[in-house]
Formats: C-alpha cells, sequence, structure tokens
C-alpha cells in the first residue's frame, strides 16, 4: 500500500475533522474543559503537571487546536497565545466557546506542515495531540515549528505512544495481546466507497520521532510517558484503565529550538 502523501492526508484528515467535530465536541468537550489543558486521554492536566512552566508574558502557538481549550487555558494564565487547526468546524467550535465565555482566542485555519506565521515569532509552542499524528512529513512539520520559534524556544507535543501500534485499538482484553510488528509503519487510514482517502494517522516507532526532531534541528530534552492515575476510568477509544495498566498510551517530547 502506498503511504498517503502530504496533500493527501491533509485533505482527508480536514475533511474527517469537519465532519467529526461535533460529535468530538459532544463526547469530550466536558472532560477536556472549555478553558482546560489536558494533555491526554490519561487526564494529565497542565495545571498541575506544569510542563511548560510559567508561561505570563510569553507568546505561545497552539499546533492543531481543535476548539482551542488548551490555548484558552495559557491565556488565562497570562500568555499571548495563537492557535491554529485544520478543521474549519474544530474553529467553529472554538468561536462558539468564545461566545459562551466572553474569551476571544485568536485562531486560523492552517496545515502544520505550513504554518502561517513569521519565523521567531514564539516564546514556545505545544499541541495535544493536535496534527503531529496526522502530518506526512514529521520532520517537515516540525522543521515548521522550529521557524517559528525564537532561538531556544521550546515546543511541547503529545502523540499516542508508538509502542500502541503493535496491539489492536481496543480497551478491552484483546486491546492486550500484540497482533502486528511495532516496525511496520503502514499508517491507519479510512477510504469512501469510491476508494478516496477519509483519514490517515501515521504510525512512527520511537526511534523514528527522535530523527524527525533531531532532523529538524531541535534538541530532544525529555520524553514523558503518563502513567494511568488511579481512579480515573474513563475510556477513550483503545485508551482505557486496562490497558493503561499494562503499558503507555501517550508520549510526550518536550524539544528545544537552536
Amino acid at each position: 500500500m502506498t503511504t498517503p502523501d502530504s496533500l493527501t492526508s491533509s485533505r482527508a484528515n480536514r475533511g474527517y475533522w469537519d465532519s467529526a467535530a461535533d460529535d468530538y465536541q459532544a463526547e469530550h468537550g466536558a472532560f477536556l474543559r472549555d478553558d482546560g489543558f489536558v494533555w491526554c486521554p490519561e487526564g494529565l492536566d497542565e495545571a498541575e503537571a506544569g510542563l511548560l512552566g510559567d508561561v505570563r508574558g510569553l507568546t505561545v502557538l497552539e499546533v492543531g487546536c481543535g476548539a482551542g481549550q488548551c490555548g484558552r487555558h495559557l491565556a488565562a494564565q497570562g500568555a499571548s497565545v495563537a492557535a491554529f487547526d485544520v478543521s474549519h468546524r474544530q474553529l467553529q467550535h472554538s468561536r462558539r466557546i468564545d461566545l459562551d465565555l466572553g474569551t476571544a482566542l485568536p485562531v486560523v485555519q492552517a496545515d502544520a506542515e505550513k504554518i502561517p506565521f513569521l519565523a521567531g515569532t514564539f516564546d514556545l509552542a505545544c499541541s495535544a495531540f493536535g496534527a503531529m499524528p496526522f502530518v506526512a512529513d514529521a520532520e517537515g512539520a516540525l522543521r515548521e515549528v522550529a521557524r517559528v520559534l525564537k532561538p531556544g524556544g521550546q515546543f511541547v507535543f503529545a502523540v499516542s505512544h508508538p509502542i500502541r501500534w503493535a496491539f489492536p485499538d481496543d480497551p478491552g482484553p484483546r486491546g492486550l495481546t500484540s497482533d502486528r510488528s511495532y516496525f511496520d509503519r503502514t499508517p491507519y487510514l479510512e477510504r469512501d466507497d469510491a476508494g478516496e482517502v477519509t483519514y490517515v494517522e501515521h504510525h512512527r516507532t520511537m526511534g523514528d520521532w527522535i530523527a524527525a526532531i533531531t532532523g529538524a534541528g531541535l534538541r530532544l530534552d525529555e520524553l514523558i510517558e503518563p502513567e494511568w492515575p488511579s481512579g480515573h476510568d474513563r475510556v477513550w477509544g483503545g485508551w482505557s484503565p486496562l490497558r493503561g495498566r499494562h503499558f503507555p498510551g501517550t508520549a510526550i517530547f518536550r524539544v528545544t529550538s537552536p
């Protein structure tokens, strides 16, 4: 199978998220909170984890913002935030939340491989499962983030942990038995009745991610693998307490621009 290129991946995922945004926000909006920063299905909360540090007075870019929940939280902490997402419908939900809360998060529709901001604009960038798992060219997207960061700026981003790709995406016992090779980079994709690609999620091993980070000229400072917390019983797709007790579901990378 031919791996979808950047144009195919972007077009497919833009269409998918435009069609899925309403259901996604209805199902997960309460968990994410309109002005909260939840890093992952494990429920790691930036308010407690502090992975971004003190953002007061910093310029921050949220990459793949969805409905802007994370960016809205950072703005409330005193940051100057801009955000973008490939999905127009997700950004409409961001506008809906702004109208409800009386906030005004600046957002723009854009692709992570072509970030529409000038070089050296931001002190910090972040992404909680936004954009990075869906781009065909991870190194190119990381290079774009590096371009818009100021020297020494950090990018902290969360993706599905690569080990999950060796297991069925099932929250139950079936999801505990590996049935495919970790080294098989075949992306997960969906097609319509005409055979057109309608959704793409790209698989990269841990080594692939590190190579993409360093290839983009960024320095890897930290890898965080959130443990499933006691008392957290929410199932989100293939994430569940059962699987979370056995292996990580999320990888969070902290990288620095030169």
